[in-house]
């Protein structure tokens, strides 16, 4: 794990604004301090085109994947949030299991901030919920412009792009704590506001099915190896989601080997591994994500071997108006099936709710 040097929060700047346009989230714990991070971190919370949101599985690995955050933080009340769908609730369903979460803001391109420093959010989520149309339209649309365009409107547009423009779901984490890096590479020397970072993690046990890589290697190499950005996650020692950038350096026939510039936990584990590229208002998007086995054999090491076991990936149009095409069709579609499973469930105001 990364050597780090406390840093301590600063009082929130008169301008800091509540991002979601609401109170602060009513599930945060009663006692706990407020983390509160400067203006050179709240730059970057506000500006990034994207993050990458890391969670945990039953089996103790870590999803990561990218999200579109347009700037949602309270300061004051020391939380983040981004959105996403019913139509993708698999995130939403895990964390009603285990609420820890973690958004890595690793990349500057097409966005506002202008500092170089990586950004780690740990904490945990307090609220999930769907706000009505007239909140959407008030606090999330004028956001999403910023980043991602104007709201196509008109007799056509408005039926197709309903549910993705309107049926949001904000999901708001407390954080506990805000690890950051001097650059994106994570070489230099961390600072942490809030809970101190765990030691290492035990190793973990090894897989019923092996650890070895269960899809093509050679295929899984080739679109990691086209990805602008790559980005390991695994939980540490205190159960938060870990989630630091790293380089593909050789693809072997067995596995991957990566390396990156933190220290990473000795013995192998769970973890997931993405790659993303996109360009400006997230037109292009392009994204590779598994989950498999990393393996540290050397304490110390910045480097692990890979063994990938799932594949998933997408390439959006790179077209606007066939990516808010693709867009309508898919989140129509996913509102569809989330409401017959009845993921509605997972909406919630607070732990346990």
């Amino acid at each position: 794990m990364p050597t780090t040097t406390p840093a301590s929060g600063s009082e929130p700047a008169s301008g800091s604004e509540p991002a979601s346009g609401s109170e602060p989230a009513s599930g945060s714990e009663a006692g706990k301090p407020i983390v509160c991070w400067d203006d050179e971190v709240d730059e970057i919370l506000g500006g990034d085109l994207t993050a990458v949101l890391g969670y945990v599985t039953p089996a103790s690995g870590v999803v990561v994947s990218p999200v579109a955050p347009i700037g949602l933080r309270d300061r004051a009340a020391g939380t983040v949030s981004f959105t996403t769908s019913l139509g993708f609730g698999r995130k939403l369903e895990r964390f009603a299991k285990n609420p820890k979460m973690t958004l890595a803001f690793a990349a500057r391109e097409h966005g506002f901030a202008r500092s170089q420093r990586f950004v780690l959010v740990q904490g945990s989520v307090v609220e999930v919920r769907q706000p009505d149309s007239a909140w959407v339209d008030a606090n999330l649309t004028p956001r999403a412009e910023r980043f991602l365009g104007p709201v196509k409107r008109g007799r056509l547009w408005d039926p197709w792009l309903r549910e993705y423009y309107q049926e949001r779901v904000v999901v708001t984490a407390r954080v506990d704590r805000v690890t950051t890096w001097p650059d994106l590479q994570c070489e230099g020397r961390a600072s942490v506001i809030g809970a101190p970072l765990s030691g290492d993690p035990e190793p973990q046990r090894r897989p019923e099915q092996g650890t070895g890589a269960r899809v093509k290697v050679g295929k899984a190499g080739r679109h990691l190896s086209g990805s602008r950005h790559l980005l390991l996650g695994f939980v540490e020692g205190d159960g938060y989601p870990f989630v630091v950038p790293v380089r593909l350096t050789q693809t072997g026939p067995d596995g991957l080997l990566l390396a990156g510039g933190v220290q990473l936990p000795p013995g192998g584990r769970r973890a997931g591994l993405l790659g993303h590229s996109y360009n400006p208002e997230l037109v292009g998007l392009t994204v590779h994500q598994h989950t498999g086995w990393m393996q540290v054999d050397v304490a110390g090491s910045k480097q692990c071997a890979y063994y990938p076991h799932t594949d998933r990936g997408f390439r959006a149009p790179p077209n606007k108006t066939l990516l808010l095409i693709s867009n309508g069709a898919i989140a129509k579609y996913g509102l569809w099936k989330a409401r017959r499973a009845g993921r509605e469930r997972l909406l919630h105001t607070g732990p346990g709710s």
